[in-house]
């Protein structure tokens, strides 16, 4: 049976996205697969994966906020901008002060250009600039704007700082660690990285790789497959009929009701009576809709 949705995985440290994207793919024995969001290799948490006919839905998702837990240590700063980088600068003592810290923290609130690391995948001409970077190539990357709702700081020990940030889709938690750095003068780089929320999933949803081999074993991975109407929440809903469903898979057109709140919405999620997701409609004329994606 094809499973049509999103998986929910809990990302271990050391995969990329796209190691998590081919490890999923084959337990799923599906060849549509893909993720919601790239998650640097060290870091862990939060990484929903869109399989089968879900996956046409992935150029619709709103990327709303993301919520990370990070360690920064300071002291030396990295190429990398994380534990995993070569040292940039001399490794020095360095006792943190709490008050001074949460002072720092308070600057990066709101809507800033963001400098991203110059290992990363931001792409220059094409080419991600991490492969011209290891080739010792130039790196010329421009700040991104980001915006920080929220940096809280949680712990505070030696020379290492937990923290937890509520942030935009973009935002590289490694260059907020690197700028911390700077205002401390010493240097600074992420020893750990959790993302606990992203595209309206949040950890308690999220599954091992090893709990989702184990229900795969059992045939039961549809126990953890979110449905694929969780994907678009922005977009409102249009309840219809068995007949409405089978003109929609015929590529016929179907109406909106004139009492709902969100007439002229652009685009519309038909739902089914059993609460499944069937197409991606398209306003033609008022209240009127045409399926541009159907599942």
């Amino acid at each position: 049976m094809e499973l049509n949705g999103v998986i929910v995985l809990d990302k271990p440290s050391g995969w990329t996205s796209h190691d998590a994207v081919n490890k999923v793919r084959r337990l799923v024995n599906q060849a549509k697969a893909g993720h919601l969001g790239t998650l640097d290799p060290m870091a862990t948490g939060v990484l929903p994966l869109v399989v089968g006919k879900a996956t046409r839905l992935a150029q619709f998702v709103a990327v709303g906020p993301k919520i990370y837990e990070t360690v920064v240590r300071f002291g030396y700063s990295t190429d990398t901008y994380d534990r995993e980088g070569v040292p940039t600068s001399e490794a020095c003592p360095m006792q943190l002060d709490p008050a001074t810290l949460s002072t720092w923290l308070q600057s990066f609130i709101g809507t800033h250009p963001q400098m991203p690391p110059p290992i990363s995948a931001k792409k220059i001409n094409g080419v991600p600039a991490y492969k011209l970077a290891r080739k010792n190539l130039p790196v010329e990357l421009s700040p991104v704007e980001v915006t920080i709702e929220t940096l809280e700081l949680l712990e505070c020990q030696g020379d290492e700082a937990r923290l937890r940030i509520v942030c935009s889709a973009g935002t590289y938690i490694r260059s907020i660690a690197h700028d911390l750095g700077r205002m401390a003068g010493c240097g600074a780089h992420l020893t750990a990285l959790r993302r606990l929320e992203s595209c309206g999933f949040d950890i308690g949803q999220a599954h091992t790789m090893e709990t989702l081999v184990s229900l795969g074993a059992r045939g039961e991975l549809e126990s953890v497959l979110q449905p694929a109407a969780l994907l678009l929440p922005q977009f409102p809903a249009v309840h219809v009929d068995d007949d409405t469903v089978t003109h929609i898979r015929q590529g016929r057109t179907f109406r909106m009701s004139p009492f709902r709140e969100s007439p002229g919405a652009k685009l519309v999620r038909a739902i089914a009576h059993d609460g499944a997701l069937i197409a991606i409609g398209e306003a033609r004329m008022p209240l009127v809709y045409q399926p541009i994606v159907v599942l």
